[in-house]
This record gives C-alpha cells, structure tokens and sequence, in this order.
C-alpha cells in the first residue's frame, strides 16, 4: 500500500510508536503516571529519542490540558492540540496532527491518554454522575433524568422500531466482542458470554442491560506520529495515515435529524474519499463501542452495510477475527478497557493488527497474509461527534 497524505499535503505521515499503559484493575497509579508510562512505552516502540517530540495532543486531564501533561513528560511542544469532544476526541486528533506534521507545524506528534477512573470510583474519589452538567442547551434534558445511557438507549429504539433491528442482534455484538478479547492478554474481561447471558443481564437502560454498555476501567496509551523523514530511523515497520474525516451533529437531542444516523456517515466518507480506498476494501475495523448500538450504527454509516441492515450484518459472526470483517479485535471498550475517551486504544489496536503485532488476536487475509487497510472510528457525547481514520501499510 502506498502512502498517500490529504489533500494539500506535502509530507507524508506516518505512525511508528503505539503502547498501552497498564490497564484493567491499576489502584496504585495516578493518571498522570499512566500518561508517562504509555508514553514511554510508545517512544520505546517507536525507537526514536524524545528529543524529536515537538508537538503533543492531550484531552481530559487537569485544569490546562495537555499544558499539564506536557509539563509532567517533561516536554516543551511548539505544537499543541486539547480538542476534546468525548470518545472521538483522539481521531480528530490524530487528523489534526497529520495535517500539522504535513505541513510542516510539528514533525512529531505524542497523542497520549491515561485515566484511573475505575480506581477513583473504588477509593471514592469520585462518583458516577448522571450528566455532563445543566448549562446551555443541557439544561432543557437535565431536569428529566436524561442520562448519556439513556440517549443512546432511545436511539437504540428507534432504530429498532424503524428497521426491525432486535435485541438478540444487537447482544451478539457483545458476545463477539468478548469472544475476541479471549486471545487478548490486555482484555480485562475474557471468559464468553452468550446473547441470552446479555439479555437476562440486569437492565441499566431500557433496552440496555449490563452486558450491552462498555466496562469501566483503568488505563492509559499512546500513540506516535512523524513525518516520512523520521520513519528510516524507526525501530518498527510505519503504518501511513491514508486519509481522515471529522464531524459534529448536535448536542440537544431535538436537534439531531436522525436518531438513527451517527455522525460517522459524514466522516467516514470524508476519510475514505481522502484515502481513495472504499469500505469493501478495509481488512480491520476497530469502532467506538460504549454502547453495543453504536457499533451497529456506525457500521451502517461507514458504509460496510446498508442503512437499517446492520441487524443482520452483525448477528452472522462478521464481527469475529475470523468473520468477514473483524471488528474491535482486542475486545473494544465492552470486554477489553474503557477507561473513559476510549478513541486513542481502537488506533493502537489498528496499528498492530496491520503490523502483525497482536499475538494470538492477529488477523490475516483469506489468503494468510497480514491486513493492508484498517479504519478506526471514534464516536462523542451521544452520537455528537465522530472521527475517523484510515490506516494503510
């Protein structure tokens, strides 16, 4: 696959370091801790000295990020990007930093996250909330108990409604996710569940029972990008950033079109269109999966299946490392690690898949060769945002 950059580009970029922090059940680290460790360890895989960092992406942690974390890495980046809009945040920053480092802004970008937000609620440190506050356009849903759960619960519905789209359909995204995380050493949760498991689970919201929404965890990563000159110097093979897209629909709920529309159906054409590659010719798709709906959904809108056929696609195993199109390989934010914005761990996932580098989860083509192509697709808010990303050998 030859690597191609967006339009207006004029250096190529590509990502050589990839790492995990530790995740799952971490009591004793701070989230800073976590960022430094993923850090590391992504600098360490990428074989380049961190002298060669000079821009940084960060989102979710203290009062000025990424000001702070850059400070505790011990960085001083001439670029700098906080966008933060929920789980899709670090798609649309990794086409943030693609854009930079191609037109010369930064030559190395560190996208790093890191949280603790299953130890804190354990220690009390914090406590669950229902909302993400009553200001602004919030204020009109808030009085009403309008949880995040329980947007996505009602989207869920409409499109079950609208296209026969059942409960069974979308548990078995749950039990194909957990049959991935089997093989993952990482994954969290890995013994298999089956649909009825999921749906005699206790409800959280209606038609959500536990299995359905995304564990709760801790953990961090991180994720390296550089431009071509750098990639000679590397220790590991570079995945090109073929192409990106990003978009936001709606905060209040009244204002969002479609319930069953996500907003990866404008940035998933984006991306494709700028990597001139189309779906059928994705080997890997890693998407954001708090909920198993939206897994469901933004297949549809990434265009893997028709729109209100994503019932059927998912049910017939497809979703499997060995289906027709394995998605969320390591087990995604349902059985793996959701430690809150969960995007930046779907492009690890994607870069080591395409390297060969996921042990016993590895993917392969019909014909035994690795993938050539991934898509990483992030998803924010309830359905308010979406980034994604196309990956390419």
């Amino acid at each position: 696959m030859s690597p191609a950059t967006r339009s207006g580009s004029t250096r190529k970029v590509a990502v050589v370091g990839v790492a995990l922090s530790d995740c799952g059940r971490v009591d004793e680290a701070t989230p800073y801790a976590l960022h430094a460790q993923a850090a590391r360890r992504a600098l360490a895989d990428s074989g380049l000295s961190r002298d060669v960092i000079d821009g940084i992406a960060s989102a979710g942690l203290g009062t000025l990020a990424p000001v702070e974390v850059a400070e505790y890495l011990g960085l001083r980046p001439r670029w700098v990007d906080s966008t933060s809009v929920g789980g899709a945040t670090w798609e649309v920053m990794a086409a943030h930093a693609t854009d930079a480092i191609a037109a010369g802004h930064a030559n190395a970008v560190l996208l790093v996250y890191g949280s603790t937000a299953r130890a804190d609620i354990k220690a009390k440190r914090r406590t669950s909330n229902l909302s993400f506050g009553a200001r602004g356009p919030l204020q009109f849903e808030v009085p009403y108990g309008h949880s995040l759960i329980a947007k996505y619960a009602m989207a869920a519905r409409r499109h079950m409604h609208e296209y026969g789209t059942t409960l069974e359909q979308l548990a078995s995204v749950a039990v194909q996710a957990r049959t991935n995380a089997a093989t993952n050493p990482d994954a969290m949760f890995r013994d298999p569940i089956t649909v009825d498991e999921v749906l005699d689970g206790p409800m959280i919201a209606d038609p959500f029972t536990k299995l359905h929404c995304c564990i709760r965890s801790d953990g961090g990563c991180a994720v390296l990008l550089v431009a071509e000159d750098y990639v000679a110097d590397c220790a590991s093979e570079p995945v090109w950033v073929l192409g990106a897209g990003e978009h936001v629909s709606h905060t209040t709920m009244s204002e969002w079109d479609d319930f069953t529309v996500s907003p990866a159906a404008v940035s998933g054409r984006l991306a494709f269109e700028r990597a001139g590659v189309t779906p059928d010719e994705i080997d890997v798709a890693e998407i954001y999966d708090a909920f198993t709906y939206m897994t469901l959904v933004t297949l549809e809108d990434l265009g893997f299946c028709e729109k209100g056929e994503g019932g059927p696609f998912v049910e017939k195993g497809r979703l499997l490392r060995d289906g027709g199109l394995p998605t969320n390989t390591d087990g995604g934010g349902l059985s793996a690690q959701h430690p809150g914005m969960r995007g930046l761990f779907l492009l690890v996932e994607a870069v080591r898949q395409l390297r060969g580098q996921a042990g016993d989860g590895q993917v392969r083509r019909a014909d035994g060769t690795l993938p050539e192509l991934a898509v990483a697709s992030g998803t924010g808010g309830w359905f308010c945002s979406s980034g994604t990303v196309v990956l390419g050998r």
